[in-house]
């Protein structure tokens, strides 16, 4: 008998598989109701224990987010009158609450930059959205005159004090203070 290889991994997580895994394998000998009934008791512990995952991780996280980001996006006009720019006061998880919302609403002209303040850094981000949830590709990238420029050198570039870094693909970049974030998303606009 030779050597069997496995060229792939099994990443199979869905329930309906790790339930699959609960029964009583075909080698088993025991292969009685009365272990098969565990085995479902089993699978009943876990289903109900990613169901109340599921329910605390919607009402504490996606929810709120939810919430934030259809707060920001009604007041992008007071950010800008371009009404592209939207600010967060605090980071949450925004990118696919955005892409529902602007469908839902039919939001026009769309948010071409979102802005919030690093956590670690308490420095200011402009970032890119981009053109769908599952894309790098952003609907209005930074100028590619920015692109890998740092500090002075990006500040003398932008006209803007306080930069502090554009990304070299241009989907994010910062500057040391909300303001400077801001002017960095108006100038992109314009080019």
């Amino acid at each position: 008998m030779g050597l069997v290889v496995l060229s792939e991994r099994v990443t199979d997580s869905n329930y309906t598989y790790r339930d699959s895994v609960r029964v009583p394998d075909w080698t088993d000998p025991d292969q009685s109701p009365e272990k098969e009934n565990m085995a479902f008791q089993q699978a009943m512990m876990l289903a109900g224990g990613e169901f109340l995952e599921s329910v605390r991780f919607h009402v504490k996280s996606w929810l709120p987010a939810r919430s934030i980001v259809m707060e920001c996006l009604l007041s992008r006009g007071n950010v800008d009158p371009s009404g592209e720019i939207m600010v967060f006061d605090r980071f949450c998880p925004w990118k696919l609450h955005l892409f529902e919302l602007e469908d839902e609403l039919k939001i026009e002209p769309l948010t071409k930059y979102v802005l919030y303040q690093d956590e670690r850094s308490k420095s200011w981000r402009v970032q890119a959205v981009s053109v769908a949830p599952d894309r790098f590709e952003s609907r209005k990238a930074l100028p590619e005159k920015w692109r890998g420029m740092r500090d002075d050198e990006l500040s003398q570039e932008t006209g803007i004090l306080g930069c502090v870094f554009v990304h070299m693909s241009g989907f994010i970049g910062g500057n040391k203070i909300y303001e400077g974030a801001l002017e960095m998303a108006r100038a992109a606009l314009k080019c």
